[in-house]
Order: structure tokens, then sequence, then C-alpha cells
């Protein structure tokens, strides 16, 4: 079979440091009847102070993500959250490493690696963010950066089948700019083949990689398309209806 076809497309909805219970609840009643089981894994990542409200709120088959976990079970690490009480509360999964955690908090490969490897002997699910800045990208540095921040991951991953890897390019994210559907495939296949030729052929195939850098309702299709990209992490759309419409790209139109 088409390796492709093996990896169930994935949809994160990253609402960052944005919303309330009222618009949390839009966003919920919008997603609960939609029909995409059978097709794409979806998982919304409200603010902290909501995962119960939502985790509470969704219905089976619909994932609820944390934006952050520490590295740490417990301890004097204020305003922190370990993986463990994610998954007291019953969050299974969690983005980790994503940009504005590497920009603005200067979390360093390191540390997100170390947050990898502790969150996944916690038995979660990690969405690990990997991507170049825009000065990066235009001194041709991105595969050097993108490598780099992956095999900082790779040292902290026993077993790949609850890891997704979302390439974010920093100059995207937020800006109205996305990746054409080639510089993410070309980047995506990068990615691929560095865990065919350093992990497996297997893990290679079978570890969805998924694209986020401003993906809307009206390029989420072609993007889609790319052999190597499995699905998305989307942040201002998933505050809207867009975000149904990046869903239900990967559901056959007969549905």
């Amino acid at each position: 079979m088409d390796p492709k076809h093996n990896r169930k497309p994935f949809v994160g909805g990253n609402l960052k440091m944005n919303g309330s219970r009222a618009m949390l609840k839009e966003i919920i009643d919008r997603l609960n009847p939609l029909k995409f089981d059978d097709y794409v894994e979806v998982a919304i990542a409200p603010p902290s102070i909501f995962l119960d409200l939502a985790h509470r709120s969704v219905r089976k088959g619909v994932n609820v993500a944390a934006q952050n976990a520490f590295n740490c079970t417990k301890g004097a690490y204020t305003g922190e959250v370990s993986p463990e009480q994610l998954k007291d509360l019953g969050i299974d999964w969690v983005i980790l490493g994503h940009s504005e955690r590497r920009e603005i908090f200067k979390e360093s490969d390191e540390l997100v690696a170390s947050k990898v490897g502790h969150a996944l002997k916690s038995n979660m699910k990690v969405i690990a963010c990997i991507g170049e800045k825009l000065e990066e990208r235009e001194s041709e540095k991105t595969e050097e950066v993108v490598i780099r921040q992956l095999q900082a991951i790779a040292v902290k991953v026993d077993d790949w089948k609850n890891v997704v890897i979302a390439y974010e390019p920093v100059w995207a994210i937020g800006t109205g700019k996305v990746a054409t559907p080639q510089q993410a495939q070309d980047v995506h296949l990068i990615i691929r083949d560095w865990l065919a030729k350093n992990i497996s052929e297997k893990v290679a195939q079978d570890t969805r990689i998924i694209y986020g850098g401003s993906v809307k309702g009206t390029n989420s299709a072609e993007l889609a398309k790319q052999f190597d990209v499995d699905g998305f992490l989307v942040g201002g759309a998933s505050l809207t209806e867009d975000f149904i419409k990046i869903i239900e790209c990967f559901i056959p139109s007969e549905n």
C-alpha cells in the first residue's frame, strides 16, 4: 500500500493564549458533530486553564492537547505543569518545542528534547515542533537547523509511535506568509529521509509529519496533496470556522 495512506492524517488546533469559556464552547460545538474519525485524527489545544473544560466537553474521538509541559514529575517549579498532572486530568497529547516557546521563553534544543523524553515516559503523545527562522532560510540553513532540532529530540525517543513531528517554519507563523506546497514537501522529505537513515525505514514511513504556518481553509487542500505532508498544526485559523474546512480537506467528498 502507498505509505502515505498508512499514515492517518493529523490536524491539531493550537489556540495559544486566546479564547474564553464561551469561545471554547463555540469551537467544540463546531467540532463535535463533524464525522471525521475514520479519516483524520483531530486535537485541540486550549490554554491550560481550559483543559479540563475542554476534556469534559469534547465527544469521544476529539483529542485535547496541552500547549506545554515540564520535564519533571513534581517540584518547586512555579507556573509549570507536569505530564503526570496532565494525564491525571485525562489529557493524552502535548505540544512541545513550539517556536514561541523556543524564541520567547528561550527553550533550547536540549530542554525541548528533555521535555519530549519525559512526556513520552509519562505515556503522553507528543507533537514535537521544529522549524527555521527567516534568516536561516535565506542563508540556506533550513536543513541544518531542522535536522539539529530533530537530532536533539531523537536522542530522547525510544518509541516513535507516540510522536507527531510538526514542521513549522518560524517565518510563516502568524505572518500570513505560508510555505508553498513544494517548500513544505521538500522539508518534510528531508525529515523523513533523516528518520529512514538514522532511526529506521519503518519509523520514517509510519511517523506523521505535519505542517504549521499560516494554514487556512484556502491553502490546506493543496498542502495536503503533498506526499509527505500528513496534516497540520493550525494556529489562528483554529479559532474560527476555517478549522472545520481544514479538517474537511481530509474527508472524502461523498461524506
